[in-house]
């Protein structure tokens, strides 16, 4: 309820809408992590808030048992209008590939997803809302790109196919 309550408060105030800013959250229990052991993978993660009061999802992933994923997801209720028309994450990651992904509507079945390479500085990245594409279960669909006026969950995942260790500080996740 507290997420909702600060995302009403930035439209009225600004031109973007926070989505989360894990500075002004005393825990991350909001957060679901969806791994691969939900079809028989090993592959692990959590979310957490380090002493910088920036949220770290990590852990590790597994291919082994036809594994390869983990995922943090968080149900939102977003209305947009026309001037909104990217996502906007300030993080540090680890030099890996993720995905940042948006469903309009948290009973929807599939996702809107878009890929972002990180490095190993803080950085913002830039997520045209046009550009992402329809997904399910790894394979694109044959859907039109985002253009929906909700979103209803955004979640962000680690799937390179190959077994590896992974962290990603995230300080805000912003709708511009």
């Amino acid at each position: 309820m507290q997420s909702i309550i600060l995302i009403i408060l930035s439209m009225l105030l600004n031109s973007e809408i926070i989505i989360y800013n894990f500075k002004s959250h005393d825990n991350v229990s909001e957060w679901n992590q969806t791994n691969d052991d939900v079809m028989g993978g090993i592959s692990k993660s959590n979310m957490r808030l380090n002493e910088n009061g920036n949220g770290v999802f990590l852990g590790s992933v597994s291919t082994k048992y036809n594994g390869g994923f983990a995922m943090t997801r968080l149900p939102v209720s977003i209305k947009l209008d026309k001037k909104y028309d990217k996502i906007l994450l300030r993080l540090k990651g680890d030099g890996k590939k993720y995905q940042f992904r948006i469903k309009a509507d948290k009973r929807q079945r599939f996702w809107y997803v878009q890929e972002f390479q990180t490095t190993q500085e803080m950085q913002q990245i830039e997520l045209p809302l046009q550009d992402f594409y329809a997904a399910f279960r790894g394979y694109k669909l044959d859907i039109d790109n985002f253009s929906e006026n909700t979103i209803g969950e955004i979640a962000i995942l680690i799937a390179n196919k190959k077994d590896e260790n992974f962290k990603i500080e995230i300080e805000t996740i912003k709708i511009n």
